[in-house]
This record gives structure tokens, sequence and C-alpha cells, in this order.
């Protein structure tokens, strides 16, 4: 896969599960990581577990908040030199149930957090260093934004904006900068818990592979995706769901 030796990622979302697992492979492969949340213990935690301030560095604050975003990405800079790799990772379901019944408020929040929070991230990056210096850039998308997600269709409509907005990206910053995404379906992460947990065999039956993802798979997919392995890869969307898509409907 390469080295990512003297690289500098920022990743959102990075202090546990999903984002914290793409930090882990991205600095086993030689790079400096800056890593945000909203909770500053759990950062503390997570610099920790990557090695320390040599290696990583957190920032806290809302995802939702340009100024918090604008932060995140000058430290990387600043701290760090560059800015390489960014990981769009922020994603928020706070309501569950039909959509007809959806509070519009509800909604418009996932979309704020998830979508516009997610390109003010790019524009920021890309206004910072990418622009002149290049890079890549991956966003965690989901398979609810692939299919019908019921309960969770707010969730979902706002992934399915994320995997048009890559392929948006990723022809407006070309060839400067590539974009990708990956679609994970469920990983045993604390967000993902009320999908699986007390019937994490029942669920995993529903996957050809035969259980259900963990953050490593995604972390290792982040790693190929930022890095000069998929030199020739943008604008795609790479599904990481154990085979689930291929059976189709049960």
């Amino acid at each position: 896969m390469g080295t990512l030796e003297g690289r500098t990622a920022l990743v959102t979302g990075g202090s546990r599960g999903i984002g914290l697992a793409i930090a882990r492979s991205l600095v086993a492969r030689g790079a400096r990581v800056v890593v945000t949340g909203r909770k500053p213990d759990a950062l503390a935690e997570a610099v920790s577990a990557l090695g320390g301030p040599e290696v990583a560095v957190a920032v806290a604050g809302n995802a939702g908040d340009a100024e918090h975003r604008a932060e995140a990405v000058r430290t990387a800079v600043d701290t760090f030199g560059s800015l390489e790799m960014l990981v769009g990772n922020v994603g928020i379901n706070p309501v569950y149930g039909p959509l007809v019944d959806l509070s519009l408020d509800g909604f418009r929040k996932i979309l704020d957090t998830n979508v516009v929070g997610t390109l003010g991230l790019v524009q920021e990056a890309w206004r910072a260093w990418m622009a002149e210096h290049g890079g890549s850039v991956l966003v965690v998308a989901s398979v609810a934004g692939l299919k019908a997600s019921p309960m969770i269709g707010g969730y979902g409509v706002s992934k399915a904006a994320l995997v048009n907005l890559v392929t948006q990206l990723a022809v407006e910053l070309g060839p400067t900068v590539r974009v990708n995404a990956v679609a994970p379906a469920v990983v045993k992460t604390r967000f993902a818990g009320a999908l699986y947990e007390g019937r994490e065999a029942e669920v995993a039956a529903q996957y050809p592979v035969g259980r259900l993802g963990v953050p490593e798979d995604v972390g290792e997919a982040a790693a190929y995706l930022l890095g000069d392995g998929a030199g020739w890869v943008t604008g795609q969307t790479l599904v990481l769901d154990g085979g689930a898509l291929s059976r189709g409907p049960s």
C-alpha cells in the first residue's frame, strides 16, 4: 500500500470508532494526524493511543461550527507543516422514525452537520493548503445512502448527498485533489449499537462474509484511498458491507 511518511491528515470525529481506526491506519503508515471531536477527554485518550503529540494532536469542538473547522485545518498546517489528507467522518442521526413524521428542524440539523459541514471542511482545506499543494479527501458515507433505510431515512438522505458531493468535488478539484468515499454497512461501534446489540448473530447472518464490520475494516480501506496506491481513483464510493448489497433483498 505504500508509505505515508511525512504527510499530515485531519480526521474529524477521530476520538473513537471509525475515525480513530482511520487515524491509526494512517499513523501506522508514517503519517501525522490531527483528530477532532466534541469531548476533550476522549480526544486526549485518542492522542495517547495514536502515539502522543509527536504524531497526533487534537482539536475539540463541534463539526457544525465554521470556526472550529477553520481551527482544525489551521492546527494541522501550523503544527505539522502540511495537510495532504482530509477525512470527513462526522455524522449525526438524532431522530428515528418515518420521514413523513420527521421534524423538519431535525432534518435540517442532520443535513447541516453531515453535508454542509463536510463541504465547509473541504473548502477550508482547499483554501489553506490543497489548492496549491494537492492532496486527497475521503468522506465517510454509508450504505444507508445507497438504498432505502427505514426509520433512519433522514440520515440516509444525508449520506446519499455525500455520495454525490464526492462526485462533484472530484470533478471540480481534479487533478489537484482526489476525492473519494467509503460506504460502510453495520460496523461495530457505539454509534451503530442500536442496529445490532442483542442480536449480533442475526444481523451478521445477512452478510455473506458472516460477520459485522469492525472499525479496522474501514481504516484499511481509507488508507488505500488516501494513499498513492489509489492515485487513479477519484469520485468513487467504495462499499464496505461484507457483501450484503450483492445479496440483495432477502
